[in-house]
């Protein structure tokens, strides 16, 4: 193609074609997550140190891990549900205004994604649209239309099971998290970074019985309207979905 965009891409983010980050510049580093109106009600989830599941082996986990796309009617429990949120954006270490450690790699521990989640059926959560607030380790529900569902999945160009899971990991990107350290290369860590979080979601899901879909074809505009993403700060990049199998 005369006007291949991925080459271009990939020519324009390599490090000779790079200009000063904004961290090189001397510019204090953004958020470490999207701030939350404080008097919005947060759910809060059992705490990892004290959940309780089943101990695998790595190398079952892997020879185990396949997609799924037909799952069983059984809910997942909140503690289940914790269980995933901390094994793919897990908070393991704060280093105020700079950085975290996580249970997922991350160039540079920018840690630039945040995590929404279409709940069908968990315990003790209604069904509707979340977000995590992985620092806190809490929920907050942002969209309670009974309709959520049917507008998530149509935008996933409808693929049914995502209503029809427990519940489906949307992921989205904060660019400048990233680019603030990285200029215009951090756009590649974005997509690396997605892929380990979902290969973390595989792997944890198969200690208790789940199935995951990762879902890479999904209407961009349509899934940043629903989580009204402003596009110029923060995009949908990754899904999967997750249940009993």
């Amino acid at each position: 193609m005369e006007n291949d965009i991925g080459k271009l891409f990939l020519e324009k983010t390599k490090f000779h074609n790079l200009s000063a980050s904004d961290q090189m510049k001397g510019v204090p580093s953004p958020p470490l997550e999207i701030e939350t109106d404080p008097d919005q009600p947060r759910i809060d989830l059992p705490r990892p140190e004290f959940q309780t599941v089943s101990d695998i082996s790595v190398k079952s986990a892997i020879e185990n891990r396949q997609s799924i796309r037909n799952y069983s009617k059984i809910s997942l429990t909140l503690e289940e549900l914790s269980f995933l949120l901390w094994c793919t954006q897990g908070v393991k270490h704060i280093y105020p205004g700079s950085g975290t450690l996580r249970t997922v790699p991350s160039a540079g521990a920018r840690h630039a994604l945040e995590t929404y989640l279409l709940i069908n059926q968990v315990t003790q959560l209604n069904p509707g649209l979340y977000r995590f607030l992985a620092i806190d380790h809490t929920l907050v529900e942002i969209n309670s239309d009974f309709q959520i569902a049917d507008k998530i999945t149509a935008a996933c160009l409808g693929q049914t099971f995502v209503k029809t899971c427990a519940a489906t990991f949307i992921w989205t990107a904060v660019p400048y998290r990233m680019n603030w350290r990285y200029s215009e290369r951090g756009y590649r860590y974005l997509f690396l970074d997605a892929g380990h979080v979902c290969q973390n979601l595989y792997l944890s899901a198969e200690a208790i019985q789940c199935g995951v879909c990762a879902i890479g074809a999904f209407s961009d505009d349509d899934l940043n309207k629903i989580l009204k993403c402003n596009t110029e700060k923060q995009v949908v990049i990754y899904i999967a979905t997750v249940g009993k199998k």
